[in-house]
């Protein structure tokens, strides 16, 4: 169904009915082209996948590379897996067959895990800040300060507090109920439905903001304050040690500034005037902001972490290795 048609249907039924199920614009725009947009959207989704897979592994099967710094970037990638996993399977599944439609507990779904997975990526910012404050400002009490046991407990509370964090908004959004249908996007998320809401939904909307604030609060000052410390302690201590921890922080604050700006794209959208925005800006917003941190992380702690690049390299050669002895059996 084009988007003409579905528009002209939407025309001849009650928009006064509670709505139980959805329909994602977006995909009605990608109509015409949806093999070409599928094709390159499986194409942006495995190859990141495929990447933070392999570092994940390398990391796993090195000792050498079992260190806290290790253990957090293993949990950014990780969670980078799941956040797109929730979205693009079924978004190139649904392009390929030509639907556009999801339930209420499907789109809930999404919700939990959409925000579940903007919250974990900025806890986990917020810790692997800290930890590499201490890393440069406490190096000999730092084995203890931070051990991988530590490290193992923090990523659990991480995922712990996001779910928390995310649950009761998304509960609140669950007791509305629905008059529209319309989905200017190609996920569900939280703002989206909620603007769907037949009454007032207002108390959504401030429990949103104020949500939001508490947590950018409570974690910003902290990625902030650790971030200029290692800077000024790098000032001071000798070159070779200051160029090692300069080089290591450079990577954290790029993968942190990316996030940072996608996430803006995704969740303030609608609050900056959204409601005037084409469906084709939010669609291309929300992929950008979905897809660059996924894409971005893998390469950058892939490639400027020294240690982790020669260890990927070492299992790359190993099984190219091993493919050339099975080829000369």
């Amino acid at each position: 169904m084009s988007l003409l048609e579905y528009e002209a249907d939407m025309k001849m039924e009650n928009l006064s009915r509670i709505s139980t199920s959805f329909v994602f614009i977006g995909l009605l725009e990608m109509e015409k082209y949806r093999y070409l947009y599928s094709v390159l959207s499986l194409n942006l989704y495995i190859m990141p996948m495929l990447l933070c897979c392999l570092i994940v592994y390398v990391i796993w099967a090195e000792e050498s590379l079992h260190q806290p710094m290790y253990i957090f970037i293993s949990n950014l990638l990780l969670n980078g897996v799941f956040g797109n996993t929730v979205i693009f399977p079924q978004f190139i599944i649904d392009l390929m067959l030509g639907s556009s439609t999801i339930s209420l507990p499907g789109c809930l779904t999404q919700i939990f895990c959409v925000q579940s997975y903007f919250a974990t990526d900025l806890f986990t910012f917020t810790t692997m800040a800290y930890d590499r404050y201490l890393a440069v400002g406490h190096p000999l009490r730092y084995p203890s300060m931070m051990t991988n046991r530590k490290a193992l407990i923090y990523i659990f509370i991480i995922w712990v507090s996001a779910f928390i964090a995310v649950l009761i908004p998304v509960i609140m959004t669950a007791n509305l109920q629905f008059c529209g249908v319309n989905i200017n996007n190609i996920y569900c998320d939280n703002m989206s439905l909620i603007r769907l809401a037949c009454g007032d939904s207002s108390v959504n909307n401030i429990f949103g903001l104020i949500g939001t604030f508490i947590i950018v609060l409570l974690t910003l000052p902290i990625i902030m304050y650790s971030y200029i410390r290692t800077v000024l302690i790098c000032l001071k201590i000798s070159r070779s040690a200051s160029l090692k921890a300069f080089h290591t922080l450079v990577s954290h604050i790029v993968t942190f500034s990316v996030f940072t700006a996608t996430t803006l794209f995704v969740f303030l959208r609608y609050r900056l005037n959204g409601g005037s925005m084409s469906v084709t800006v939010h669609v291309t917003l929300s992929i950008t902001g979905y897809l660059t941190s996924f894409i971005v992380n893998p390469i950058v702690y892939g490639i400027r972490t020294e240690a982790l690049k020669i260890k990927i390299l070492h299992h790359l050669q190993k099984i190219h290795l091993l493919k050339r002895l099975s080829e000369l059996k």
